[in-house]
């Protein structure tokens, strides 16, 4: 195992660098063009854990995913999520921490696909999602939100954040809730990945008009936490 991971780091290193000096040679190009080259990392991360750390996953529920684009809410339990989302869904936008993209080379890369950078610290941090949320969503692009705010490990459980759905409720965009066990492979702070399934699952549609801030998040939390623990 030991081994298995090390040759997938081994891979991912010169292959991290590779795009992200692509995506800096071609920062002049369309975001529709830059999106596509820079990630093709994030397709060769999922394959390459696949092939040399025995990592799966099974989807189930993608008939629930609309024709537009749309605002996401899924559970943050590891990295691998944040990056199959990429693999997953069309263009999109997530709403992350901006020192993120203050990280040498890797946050290079993530600025240019023009994430959604929040001061969580800031007064003003909600205000600020919803504007930049609803420019995004205007563009044609999916919106990626974790709610726990941060990584929580299977078992354990954390309130969710209203923020993504004062932004579902301002601009009446629907929500899809995804729910997933990838912690259970990728723990967080531990450099060895375990081999499995990964199972993802997408949720029915929910419609926000007509509905409360706090509704909204209620019914979304209660999705994905029930079945999260069908999946532990």
């Amino acid at each position: 195992m030991l081994f298995r991971n090390g040759l997938f780091y081994l891979g991912l290193i010169p292959a991290t660098l590779l795009f992200t000096i692509l995506g800096i040679l071609f920062f002049f190009m369309p975001f529709s063009s830059r999106y596509w080259i820079i990630t093709r990392w994030s397709h060769f991360f999922i394959f390459w854990a696949k092939v040399t750390c025995g990592l799966r996953y099974h989807v189930e529920g993608q008939e629930n995913l609309p024709k537009q684009n749309a605002i996401v809410f899924s559970n943050h339990q590891s990295g691998w999520e944040t990056i199959f989302m990429q693999v997953l869904l069309p263009p999109q936008t997530w709403i992350l921490k901006k020192e993120l993209l203050y990280i040498p080379v890797f946050g290079w890369g993530l600025a240019l696909l023009e994430p959604i950078a929040i001061n969580r610290k800031h007064f003003s941090s909600i205000k600020e999602l919803i504007k930049q949320g609803t420019e995004k969503l205007k563009q044609g692009r999916w919106v990626i939100i974790f709610p726990e705010g941060t990584r929580v490990a299977p078992g354990e459980t954390k309130r969710f954040s209203r923020s993504g759905a004062a932004l579902a409720e301002s601009t009446g965009y629907p929500i899809v809730p995804i729910a997933h066990n990838a912690g259970l492979f990728w723990p967080k702070g531990f450099f060895i990945k375990k081999s499995g399934t990964i199972w993802v699952k997408i949720g029915p549609v929910v419609d926000p008009h007509g509905k409360s801030v706090m509704t909204i998040t209620e019914i979304t939390e209660t999705w994905i936490k029930h079945n999260i623990k069908l999946l532990v």
